[in-house]
């Protein structure tokens, strides 16, 4: 039976959306595109059909990744997502994570296609939180509002990175995320209830 164009493209999106998931998993090098297309249903010969490579899928599953952490963050308290960032639960399931803190590692030693991805995804998220959160604070200059939200994103993904690092078992992952938790909110509570840092997700 002839696959039409729509399915055709439900088709892609399914396995965008899969190879996402899994890649945050299980990192670039631990999926294969048989293995990845079996889990999508599909078989390994239609991979082609869709991509070009694997860099290709790579680069549009990045995409797919940073677009559902931008929708994540859309209407979330402040105070409310930085305790589920930095939490246990976000830490052990790096799958339906954030890709920021489950591939960055990754995407360093990736083709330029794929930093490409990661580089345009993060300042898409740095407009984002910007142009829905930020409020200046009084004689700050616009670049001042970006650097605190690099700042503050870097953290976060940092102690997600390290405590992943870290056995499941040992009292240093769960140190690294109460200290930097704890750091990220108390500087969120610093800050007047308008600005980024009260509704950074």
């Amino acid at each position: 039976m002839k696959v039409t164009k729509a399915q055709a493209q439900a088709n892609r999106a399914h396995i965008v959306e899969t190879a996402s998931t899994l890649f945050r998993e299980r990192g670039y090098d631990g999926v294969g595109i048989a293995d990845l297309m079996a889990f999508a249903g599909f078989t390994h010969g239609g991979f082609y059909k869709h991509f070009e490579s694997k860099a290709d899928l790579m680069a549009q599953a990045a995409t797919c990744g940073f677009a559902q952490t931008a929708a994540k963050a859309e209407g979330v308290d402040a105070r409310a997502f930085v305790q589920h960032y930095l939490s246990r639960e976000h830490r052990d399931a790096p799958g339906d994570g954030c890709t920021m803190a489950a591939l960055c590692a990754d995407a360093a030693r990736q083709p330029a296609s794929i930093k490409t991805a990661f580089a345009t995804g993060i300042e898409s998220l740095l407009v984002t939180f910007g142009n829905q959160f930020d409020a200046p604070e009084e004689g700050e200059q616009g670049g001042d509002a970006r650097a605190r939200r690099i700042d503050l994103i870097a953290q976060a993904v940092g102690a997600i990175v390290l405590s992943r690092a870290c056995p499941d078992d040992s009292p240093l992952a769960d140190e690294i995320l109460d200290v930097c938790r704890s750091a990220v909110l108390s500087r969120l509570s610093s800050k007047t209830s308008g600005s980024f840092e009260s509704r950074i997700t």
